[in-house]
This record gives C-alpha cells, structure tokens and sequence, in this order.
C-alpha cells in the first residue's frame, strides 16, 4: 500500500498541480482565489474534493458552498456571496463557471475592477474557485492550440494577477497507465501491465473514463488479486470497439486474413458469444455508414468530422483519423454503398436463425475485404 501511495505522489503534470494546489489551501499562505485552467475532468473533480475535505465541515455542505455560472448569474453576484459572511457556515467556497463569458463582448472594466478590490481586500472566511474548462492544455504544453494560449494569456495577465493558476494538464499515457496500477494496488490488486496499456489506449488517456471502468474491473474480478488483459477486453465496452475499428482497418485495407482473425477475436471476447454477433454487425452497419458521409462530404482531418458527423452519430475522439483513412481507401460512394446493403443482407440472414452465426459473419468479412478497390491510405 506505501508504495502505492508512493507511486502516486511521482505523477507529474496534472496530478502535481492538484497535489500542490490541495497542499497550499490547507496552509496559511492560501490565496483569496485560484483559477482552475483545463478541461480535465477528472482533476477538476480531484479539485472539487479536496477542498471541500480541507475547508468544509461534512455537517455543514449545504451552507458552505456556492455555484455561480457567468452568462446566467453575473461575477457581482459572486463577490457579494463571498464577502457576507455566512451565519450558517464558518468558511464558504464561492465556485464561478464559464470564465469564458469574462473575455467575450466587451472589455468588462466594472467586473475586473470589482474583482480586484475583493481579491486585494477578501472575506479571510471565503475562497473564489473560478473554473476555466473551456481550455484545453495537452500533456506537452507546447503543444497547446494557438486560440487556448491566447485566451490563457489573457486570463493570467488578468484575473493571474490576483488569483493562483492550477494547470489542470491532460494526464500523459505513461503518468495515466502508472496512476491506474497504483490506484488498483491501493485496492489491493495488482493490474498487469498489458491491461493497463490496453485500457489507457482504449479509453484515449481520459482518466475520469478510466476512474469509472476501473470501478467495474474491481467489481468484476472480485476475490482475484489481478486485473488481466482478457478482463479490460471483456469488461470494457471501448476496447471492444477500438477493436471493431481495427476489422474495419483490415477490411477497408482488403487484408482477408487479418480480418477473419480479429472477427473470431471479437467474437470470441464477447459476453454472449455468437449471439453478440446481431451487436457487431449494428456497429459494423454503423461504421461504414460513418465512412460514407465522410467520403460525401470529403471530411480530410478529424476537427472537420464533428461537423460532418451530427450529434449521437459520431465517432469516439481516438477513431477519428483511423475512421478517415479508412473511407478513403474507397474510390467511391457506390462502393461504400455496396458494402452497407452486404451488411444489411447479413443482418436479414442472422435474423432469420442461421445454424451458425458466426458463418454467417465470417461470410460476410470475406465478401466485404473483396469490395472497392484501394485508393490511397
């Protein structure tokens, strides 16, 4: 368990930010306020936590903290709550959302002004969180969106001066795959290396995601000392659709062989063996109807799939280039069209109970690796 704890306390980026930021509110050198930049959920939440452990009174929670959103409420509204003290509660957390709306449409001299003279003169029983989640900062700072560096200027010459700024980083895949193992040996089971890298893989390094599916690979393995490979490939939904997109990448490459062996994979990892098969080929139905409007709308780079691709029909973050080299490996629509009505004539065929689905499917994977011809990867 030490060395667990251990572990833990050697992540950088992210994880070190939220480390020193819990250690320095529970010291007399807190701030009046802090700035909460990025979007990573998971340390927001890890934020979230600790201050209200550190600060708080169990008890007392519903008196202690306050939401502000900017756009609904106004910042005036959130400095009046932080300076009245409250007769209920002893110390007050004052969280302001959507700090984005202070750069928009205007200079907002009054707003600033106001918020200079709290934070330079503060209610000692009160702290601002002002939450800015519309920033992305990757693991590499450098290489940080221009737009996200300019917004991230602003907000550190401005609300910077008065506030400390916690750089909620994405977590890096090694950092992310160290932090599952050690959270796992702090429940007293060991996760192996392969299932770790396949789960930080599958789930794109997103820790609130990996958090989550960790819950149900503890669950899952209950009276086991170990999390395996076999055990994310069964249990987590993502892995098996990272690999739904790899017997795509083999078909659309015409790779036949290849193809066959990740549908057996597939099949053979599923909860209900052949009869998941009628699931695989929703998915499989799914992605090539995906690869055609990409191809229609000649999609070329993975922030112009997410207008191609409306609301509940779009791809996971970590397919979305893999999904754009595979449409375009079809010369045309009528091949990709070709495909989908392959699909559905095997979906008619599994409904109609085969005696072996997994013929059916296997059929179908050769049929598909035949059609098209390749254009470029």
């Amino acid at each position: 368990m030490q060395g667990a704890a251990s572990a833990q306390t050697q992540l950088s980026g992210g994880f070190a930010a939220v480390r020193r930021f819990l250690a320095e509110v529970r010291t007399d050198a807190r701030k009046p306020g802090y700035i909460l930049v990025g979007d990573a959920a998971y340390f927001q939440q890890q934020c979230r936590t600790g201050l209200l452990e550190a600060l708080t009174d169990p008890a007392l929670r519903d008196f202690c903290v306050s939401e502000f959103t900017l756009g609904v409420h106004t910042v005036f509204d959130a400095l009046d709550r932080a300076s009245t003290p409250s007769l209920m509660a002893p110390f007050q957390l004052v969280f302001v959302r959507n700090v984005r709306a202070l750069y928009q449409r205007g200079a907002k001299k009054e707003e600033f002004a106001a918020m200079e003279a709290y934070l330079r003169a503060p209610n000692p029983q009160a702290l601002l969180v002002f939450v800015a989640d519309h920033l992305h900062i990757p693991a590499d700072a450098r290489r940080m969106e221009m737009q996200d560096k300019e917004q991230y200027e602003k907000i550190r010459e401005s609300l910077g001066a008065w506030c400390g700024l916690v750089e909620l980083a994405e977590a890096a895949e090694a950092d992310a795959m160290r932090w599952l193992v050690a959270t796992a040996a702090q429940a007293g089971v060991q996760c192996q290396a392969d299932a770790a890298r396949e789960l930080t893989d599958a789930l794109h390094g997103d820790l609130m995601a990996m958090s989550s599916e960790l819950e149900k690979l503890l669950l899952y393995v209950s009276g086991r000392d170990r999390i395996t490979l076999e055990d994310v490939e069964a249990m987590v939904s993502t892995a098996r659709q990272r690999s739904l997109y790899e017997l795509t990448d083999a078909i659309s490459a015409h790779d036949r062989a290849r193809a066959l062996a990740l549908l057996h994979g597939l099949l053979n990892a599923s909860d209900g063996g052949e009869d998941a098969a009628i699931g695989h080929l929703y998915m499989l139905a799914r992605t090539f109807r995906q690869m055609l409007v990409v191809l229609e709308k000649n999609v070329r780079d993975s922030r112009a799939i997410w207008q191609a691709l409306w609301p509940g029909f779009r791809v996971a973050p970590f397919v979305a280039d893999d999904l754009i080299r595979q449409a375009r490996r079809y010369k045309n629509r009528s091949d990709l069209l070709r495909c989908v009505e392959r699909v559905a004539h095997a979906d008619r065929d599994l409904r109609s109970s085969p005696v072996d689905k997994r013929l059916v499917l296997e059929q179908l994977v050769i049929d598909l690796s035949a059609m098209g011809q390749t254009a470029r990867v």
